[in-house]
């Protein structure tokens, strides 16, 4: 999960005219290597952890199956540094030849031209194109008519459970996987079925001072009302109250001290379900690694449609062309294969828990022999991401102003209705904002 840009607009003007980042950006700009070698392509990403071990083995894939290139990757710090490090490349066109950011910060640099657009022929020629990514996946990508970013994956809020625990609970259908609850009575009535096995809490979700994971739950539940929350920058937001006030009071129904706890932070609740002391676990995708490491007998289903949609809160890894100045021909047209390359070769990203953007990838035997991934691959076709604005997007401050309204609200029991009013004053602030990488806005 990825910050915004947390620049304020002098900040970013200025960055992007700091002589003293000369010495930082002079060594990202496009390279060649001799003719008579790979051209060497400078490659920017902020996976750390097992997410950077796993993209380490499928660049060295790519470089060792090809000699026309060779990717030097730079792993630059999570979060803010990693942004702000690359807003200041772009801004000075002498950024690295291909870049990873997630799909809902995209949107946020579009005005400001620090992103340049992909050659959707070109892509095409290499087998990328609508055909080959799910559509909700494919669509997000593109920008004002301009295809500004080609997911890598979707990593979407997943349902993990403990198939010993359930098993017992009566809660599995005849092949082993977890009952489809239609209704967010029958989801937490299997809660309860659970909990009775465990003797402790059936599920466990950790939210405590986290915005993003209370809007990861709580996004998915409401657009599983068939909407989607809309943010007109200089306008209103338009947020269906009954629906947020719907999804909200199930948060608080969940969080009720039997079925989850009611004070968990995030590592509490991954620990809880590690250890078998819970049947049932809401997170990401990420933590499937987590749990094969545990060594608890545990599958992965797609969360259930409770209000009528299947709808479930991704974001997803993508790839984008920060922009250069003056862009090397020879290196920009082998960017266009490695990216393909990476997309073809995205087997071993599954393995990490990712779900592939590259329908050729997830539909072949080989992915649905891949358990439990092949059992929450079908998330990619429902995924919804953050309502599209600048400001949004993983880890942004806008998911923190959520969490910020409503935590009260599932600590307390306090009303839901005044959460989501708080939530709206927060949102209708941020659109009063112009977007700091939009020179249009610098002039309103």
């Amino acid at each position: 999960m990825t910050p915004p840009l947390d620049l304020n607009r002098r900040q970013f003007l200025g960055a992007a005219g700091m002589t003293a980042g000369a010495a930082l950006l002079a060594g990202c700009a496009p390279s060649a290597s001799a003719a008579s070698g790979p051209r060497t392509l400078q490659f920017w990403h902020l996976l750390s952890g097992g997410d950077g071990v796993t993209m380490s083995g499928l660049l060295d894939t790519a470089n060792g199956g090809q000699s026309a290139y060779r990717i030097r990757p730079t792993v630059l710090a999570w979060g803010t540094p990693y942004y702000t490090k690359l807003a200041m490349a772009a801004a000075g066109g002498r950024a690295p030849d291909v870049a990873i950011m997630h799909a809902t910060r995209v949107l946020g640099w579009a005005p400001g031209g620090l992103l340049d657009a992909w050659d959707t022929g070109r892509l095409a020629d290499l087998g990328v194109d609508a055909s080959t990514f799910p559509d909700p996946i494919w669509k997000k990508g593109e920008v004002d008519g301009r295809r500004l970013s080609i997911a890598l994956d979707a990593h979407p809020f997943v349902l993990m459970y403990n198939t010993d625990i359930c098993r017992k609970a009566g809660v599995l259908d005849r092949d082993g996987r977890l009952k489809e609850a239609t209704s967010p009575e029958e989801f937490l009535a299997m809660v309860d079925a659970i909990a009775a096995v465990t003797g402790g809490h059936g599920l466990s979700y950790g939210y405590l001072g986290d915005g993003a994971q209370m809007w990861r739950l709580f996004y998915t539940m409401y657009t599983q009302h068939g909407i989607e929350m809309e943010l007109p920058q200089g306008g209103s937001a338009v947020i269906d109250k009954d629906a947020a006030v719907a999804s909200l009071t199930f948060m608080q129904n969940l969080l009720d001290g039997k079925r989850a706890a009611k004070q968990a932070d995030y590592g509490t609740a991954v620990a809880e379900f590690a250890t078998g002391k819970s049947g049932m676990f809401l997170s990401g995708v990420w933590e499937l690694r987590t749990m094969q490491a545990a060594k608890i007998p545990f599958d992965v289903a797609m969360i259930p449609p409770l209000f009528g949609t299947r709808a479930v809160y991704a974001d997803s890894h993508s790839f984008v062309l920060p922009h250069q100045s003056h862009p090397d021909a020879a290196s920009r047209d082998l960017v266009y294969r490695f990216v393909a390359d990476m997309l073809k070769g995205s087997f071993g990203w599954a393995e990490a828990g990712h779900v592939p953007a590259y329908l050729p990838v997830t539909e072949s035997a080989k992915y649905a022999e891949l358990v439990p991934q092949a059992h929450y691959a079908e998330a990619a076709k429902y995924v919804r991401y953050d309502p599209p604005a600048w400001f949004t997007g993983s880890g942004s401050n806008f998911q923190g102003q959520f969490g910020a309204a409503a935590q009260p609200a599932l600590l307390t029991g306090g009303s839901p209705a005044e959460a989501v009013d708080r939530f709206e004053q927060a949102v209708q602030r941020f659109l009063g904002q112009p977007n700091p990488a939009d020179p249009e806005g610098a002039r309103r």
